[in-house]
């Protein structure tokens, strides 16, 4: 089997039954569908059943677990196929071709450990519009650094991993609540040295309710878990670089995307330096 699909629920029945009808509705049927259900009294394990004799390759558990990590955990260690992927209750395949458009992609990439496509979130108003597109290929994760780690993540909805990514690298980091995916890409791709390769396929339609963004409700978790293995990975001099200057790299990858603005911008700053030298600033 090329492929599992988990996904993790506890007592989100409607979130359930939303996620698994996408992918139920996938044109490619080869892939093995794994649900990792943490013992819910919601009715969500009356969902599994209604469907399951719709897959013709599914796993399911439903028993306690130790939290969203321990389940995914769970979920790789059932799964048999080459590559995994973790669709969370209430998140949706984009469309009924996510899966087969997917493994085309893979099917002539020899080498490939992690395949990225986009997320797109749901839920989100930007200028009126509901659904926001956010491409992995906006953060370039081909040509990450470890600063892109320092700020942000790379989508890990959107996100094929090999499963022996996991044996080499170890799993999910159960003492984590909200950032142990980010922490296994700084670990694989930074520290590990595995380039991702991107697709131009919209891959998921990402709930925004979910435990990683909740209205910034947990936004404090997040800086905090990352916070304490970035000081763990990054020696304390470049940290220091990073606290201090990241919002400055952050505006001036901005200004490139925009070459006549970054040239006026860099015409003022030789224009500073000139001064600077003539009047002993």
């Amino acid at each position: 089997m090329k492929l599992s699909i988990i996904t993790i629920n506890r007592n989100n029945a409607a979130g359930l039954e939303k996620t698994i009808k996408s992918v139920v509705s996938q044109a490619c049927k080869e892939f093995e569908y794994v649900v990792v259900d943490g013992a819910s009294t919601d009715g969500s394990v009356d969902v599994i059943k209604k469907y399951e004799p719709q897959f013709a390759h599914i796993k399911w558990v439903s028993e306690p677990d130790k939290g969203i990590y321990n389940a995914m955990n769970k979920g790789i260690r059932m799964a048999s196929g080459e590559y995994i992927m973790i669709l969370n209750s209430a998140d949706t395949l984009y469309s009924p071709s996510v899966a087969e458009d997917m493994l085309q992609a893979l099917s002539g990439s020899e080498g490939v450990r992690i395949l990225l496509g986009n997320i797109v979130k749901d839920g989100v108003k930007r200028r009126h519009k509901k659904k926001v597109k956010d491409d992995a290929k906006k953060l370039k994760p081909v040509d990450s650094s470890m600063f892109t780690f320092y700020f942000s993540t790379i989508p890990h909805d959107a996100a094929f991993i090999k499963k022996d990514i996991f044996d080499e690298f170890g799993y999910y980091d159960e003492d984590m609540k909200i950032c142990s995916d980010w922490k296994l890409f700084l670990d694989v791709i930074e520290l590990g040295g595995i380039v991702p390769m991107y697709v131009d396929i919209d891959v998921v339609l990402f709930d925004m309710n979910g435990i990683s963004e909740s209205g910034g409700i947990n936004a404090d978790v997040i800086r905090k878990e990352r916070r304490s293995y970035l000081k763990e990975v990054i020696p304390p001099s470049i940290l220091k670089d990073y606290d201090q200057y990241w919002s400055d790299i952050l505006m001036m990858q901005r200004l490139h995307r925009h070459p006549v603005a970054f040239k006026m911008v860099r015409l003022f700053e030789r224009c500073l330096f000139k001064f600077e030298q003539w009047f002993g600033v």
